[in-house]
């Protein structure tokens, strides 16, 4: 399975709720997903998703959570 290599080139993807993938170059962008401006060794676009990817929650979930917390 491509993920479990690690001498080919990845990107990362994130969807519409701003959550993190990594997702194997030579393979179309799944409907739903857009790249992130990251690629290169599995290792370094997994340590970017760990940087920016620091809420887990999904975006509708948070703002879900803000408008509450505003009432």
């Amino acid at each position: 399975m491509a993920f479990d290599r690690e001498d080919i080139t990845f990107k990362v993807l994130v969807n519409h709720e701003e959550q993190y993938s990594i997702w194997p170059d030579y393979k179309a962008v799944p409907a739903g997903w857009r790249e992130a401006g990251k690629s290169g060794p599995k290792a370094d676009c997994l340590a970017y998703v760990e940087q920016v990817w620091t809420d887990m929650r999904p975006l509708s979930l948070r703002r879900q959570m803000d408008e509450a917390a505003a009432r």
